[in-house]
């Protein structure tokens, strides 16, 4: 079909009659346009972001990495004035360009510029919005474009895909208004296109190979304990024991997580972008029983988790005797300095953390930090009742101060304010027998 039949039919189709006369896809592309109430020649595509927005957007995305190599491919073609590059992400942002000064700013006209949207439902038919719909390279010829600011363009469109899960991250788009070179631009994008995805391909197994190295260390700690490491697009990266898990899972949320076998896991992010720690919940058959807490007159607490005693670790019963005094919860900024002083590193606590929650799974939840489910500990239930309880039964059931060895302020403020409150009550009730044994003992 050459161009003066597609613009007869453009005219049909603008002027209410079914697409006909062009290529299926075009059609089909129209008649979408149609439905999102698009007006072609009264109409631009919306510029939603702002300088500041696509400056935000380039330094997070992925295809940042990979926008030299694709410009540089491509100069032989962009040395010609009249063509323009473009690079989307996956929403059809217009964020990177590169063309002649001239030419960029004629473009500007028709909003092909950085910010702009040019998806199919903020521009109809176009490049870079329907290969986003096909998902598959495609190439607008002129009068094929919806909008009436576009017809003097060709554009030729290639999604680039995420190597690893395959998602759509992006489209390249060469944007003339010569057409005699169309297959052989098709030909060039593709290739540009599949050598990014190679480049994404190797920047992803050495991110991968560092997350390996750098937090295999926290599955060595977890001790009898089903535990992976989890990119957050679902690769497993290590399990322990090798093959509990298959080698790609759901994306990973923070929190309890189902997976799709129906296990049930505990999952912590472990850096902004991943990776995450995933352990098996095993207390999930017994969730419904409560956290029960020992620790006056303690070394260490003993934890009374799904009707089974746990002996825990100094540090440990610091942090959950903590946390079962804040059911509210404690983000890392408040909890670290409560349980190491100011001094204290995040880093050293997340660690913690990790090995904790090998005993208290699913219990232990994250942002903030809490306990959840029912709990009941010797010391809180004691701080509640220390008004109305019997004298003596305070001091039978006082065995002794909070976790005296621990030197967490958090425990320290604790165990002072407990033993504070006790002592004013003895010494308050006028017993005598009483007063002797509490200043004996």
């Amino acid at each position: 079909m050459n161009d003066w039949d597609t613009l007869r039919a453009r005219e049909r189709m603008l002027a209410g009659e079914p697409p006909r006369g062009v290529r299926p896809p075009i059609g089909e592309s129209w008649s979408r346009a149609r439905r999102h109430g698009l007006r072609p020649d009264a109409y631009l595509p919306p510029v939603p972001l702002g300088e500041d927005d696509v400056r935000e957007r380039r330094d997070g995305h992925p295809l940042a990495a990979v926008w030299p190599v694709l410009r540089n491919s491509l100069l032989g073609v962009t040395a010609d004035p009249a063509n323009l590059l473009f690079l989307s992400d996956a929403e059809g942002h217009l964020l990177w360009l590169n063309g002649e000064p001239a030419s960029l700013v004629r473009a500007e006209r028709a909003h092909l510029l950085p910010g702009a949207l040019w998806s199919e439902a903020a521009a109809g038919t176009s490049g870079v919005g329907t290969a986003l719909a096909l998902r598959r390279p495609f190439q607008v010829r002129g009068a094929e474009h919806f909008l009436s600011a576009a017809v003097d363009y060709t554009c030729t469109a290639v999604p680039i895909r995420d190597p690893t899960g395959g998602d759509v991250l992006g489209v390249l788009n060469l944007t003339c208004r010569r057409q005699q070179h169309e297959a052989m631009v098709m030909s060039l994008l593709v290739t540009s296109a599949r050598l990014a995805e190679a480049q994404l391909r190797g920047i992803r197994l050495r991110e991968l190979a560092r997350s390996r190295e750098r937090y295999a260390s926290r599955l060595s700690r977890l001790v009898g304990a089903h535990a992976a490491l989890v990119a957050a697009d679902g690769a497993v990266l290590l399990a322990n024991p090798t093959g509990w898990l298959p080698r790609r899972v759901a994306p990973p949320r923070q929190g309890d997580q189902v997976l799709d076998d129906g296990r049930p896991v505990v999952v912590e992010r472990l850096a902004a972008a991943g990776p995450y720690l995933l352990v098996a919940d095993r207390s999930v058959d017994r969730a419904g029983l409560p956290v029960g807490f020992a620790g006056l007159g303690r070394h260490t607490a003993r934890l009374v988790l799904a009707g089974a005693p746990h002996d825990l670790r100094g540090r440990h019963s610091d942090i959950v005797a903590i946390l079962l005094a804040h059911p509210e919860g404690m983000p890392a900024r408040e909890l670290c300095p409560a349980v190491y002083g100011p001094a204290g590193r995040a880093v050293t606590l997340r660690a913690e953390l990790t090995r904790l929650r090998a005993v208290l799974g699913r219990r232990l939840a994250s942002e903030p930090y809490r306990i959840v489910g029912e709990s009941r500990a010797d010391f809180l239930d004691l701080e509640r009742e220390v008004v109305d309880a019997p004298v003596a039964e305070l001091l039978e059931r006082y065995r002794g101060p909070l976790l005296p060895y621990s030197r967490a302020p958090g425990v320290v403020a604790l165990r002072e304010r407990l033993h504070e409150r006790v002592a004013r009550r003895v010494l308050a009730s006028g017993d005598a027998a009483a007063i002797r044994r509490w200043r004996s003992g």
